[in-house]
């Protein structure tokens, strides 16, 4: 009797142990701002000059993204990563970067002033 109680309280526990993982597992990553220091490079190029218009595909303004909310930054890179947006410099950019990228470069981002 005591090895069926036994077992019974280690298969709830290793279903615990399993499903623990499988919801961290699909948990979004945590942007970390010290990480994104060395991916902004292909950032700030653009992004990082006052009233820069770049000239491709066409004259277009060129938003700055510093002290922008994360959550929006992280949308919009999504959004070209996936071509629901589409510019074909951030098309190559965005399509390049992981989940963790996105997260870092909007945690570094929003929290510049």
């Amino acid at each position: 009797m005591k090895l069926k109680t036994y077992l019974s309280s280690l298969v709830v526990v290793v279903s615990c142990a399993i499903s623990g993982h499988v919801v961290a597992a699909d948990a979004a990553p945590t942007g970390n701002i010290q990480n994104a220091k060395d991916k902004i490079s292909m950032c700030v190029g653009c992004h990082g000059i006052p009233g820069y218009k770049a000239s491709f595909p066409e004259l277009y303004h060129v938003p700055m993204i510093a002290g922008q909310n994360a959550k929006y930054i992280e949308a919009a890179l999504n959004e070209y990563k996936k071509g629901a947006r589409s510019h074909p410099t951030m098309d190559a950019i965005a399509g390049s970067l992981s989940d963790q990228d996105i997260a870092d470069l909007a945690a570094y981002y929003s929290n510049l002033k």
